[in-house]
């Protein structure tokens, strides 16, 4: 059952500083009754675990941010839900997929080293032996500037401070859940060798900023299909925002590298309609270019409840 409404406006780090590394774990959870009671156990216990392994570097800005996905959270939480809670939104259009994949759960985990984040990855998964299985495991890492591997700054638009805390946490419209946040998870893989094949010139105009020094184009030289334009999301006249904290992630000798996108937004709605906009196009059909040379392989949803009903799962 949700808090009261004075603990429940009590977030997980969701607006945390920009990492060096991070892992982002992606679980099922079994069936069972004891699967799922040594799940909750765990969620209870973990902002514990984080601060004995956070202890070991208290410069090292360890955090884990929680999800639970929709057809966990019965088994998990109970009744109520949070009000727009639901599996992620699959889209197709032509050859461009966005899938929807499993998740029940996801850990965010922040620092500013990498053997932090593997340490409480490691903990948390010995707890969870038995109870999960990872849907998806991907390592994180910081490239350059907060560059994706395509060559472009990411996550340039971010809100901070109080915009970034009205951006992403659930407020009086949902007052059983404030303090929590939605978040959507992706993973990309990048043909990198057709993109980098492409002229910087282009390659500035499908993404909307010049790659060097990331100004964004004027608009009288921005194409309707620019990744930057199509992410841009307006309600009565004003701009509505999320809260990036993407990933670059890869090895040198495997196919398989890109960017691993997570946003959070006290509703899903706003980061849906990006992705409708990418995908389909706005109009149909003038979708996000980056899809040429970009796949999503991943989709799932997640509400980040606050952090007393988190712990609270803890009691039984």
């Amino acid at each position: 059952m949700p808090a009261d409404d004075a603990q429940a406006s009590v977030a997980q780090a969701v607006v945390a500083p920009l990492t060096g590394a991070a892992i982002f774990l992606v679980l099922t959870v079994h069936d069972r009754d004891d699967a799922v009671a040594t799940t909750r156990a765990v969620l209870g216990d973990l902002a514990g675990i984080v601060r004995a392994v956070g202890s070991r570097d208290p410069m090292g800005t360890l955090t884990c941010v929680t999800g639970i996905g929709s057809a966990a959270w019965d088994r998990l939480v109970g009744p109520p839900r949070p009000a727009e809670l639901h599996p992620f939104v699959e889209l197709r259009a032509a050859d461009r997929h966005a899938p929807s994949t499993p998740g029940d759960l996801l850990l965010h985990i922040r620092a500013g080293r990498m053997d932090l984040c593997y340490e409480l990855a490691t903990a948390v998964m010995a707890r969870l032996r038995g109870a999960v299985d990872a849907a998806d495991e991907v390592h994180g890492f910081a490239y350059f500037d907060q560059r994706d591997v395509i060559g472009f700054v990411d996550g340039t638009e971010n809100p901070s401070g109080a915009a970034a805390v009205a951006a992403t946490l659930v407020g009086d419209e949902d007052p059983a859940f404030a303090g929590g946040s939605y978040v959507i998870v992706q993973k990309y893989l990048h043909d990198l060798a057709r993109w980098d094949a492409v002229p910087v010139a282009e390659q500035e105009r499908i993404v909307g900023r010049t790659k060097l020094d990331n100004i964004e184009l004027l608009d009288d030289a921005k194409p309707p299909y620019a990744h930057n334009a199509l992410t841009v999301i307006e309600v009565d006249g004003v701009e509505q925002q999320i809260l990036r904290d993407n990933m670059a992630f890869g090895a040198p000798g495997s196919a398989e590298h890109g960017t691993y996108f997570i946003g959070y937004c006290r509703t899903p709605r706003i980061t849906e309609q990006m992705l409708r906009n990418m995908f389909v196009g706005r109009p149909e059909g003038t979708y996000d270019r980056l899809l040429d040379f970009s796949r999503a392989v991943t989709g799932c949803l997640f509400f980040v409840p606050p952090a007393a009903l988190l712990e609270g799962l803890g009691d039984g």
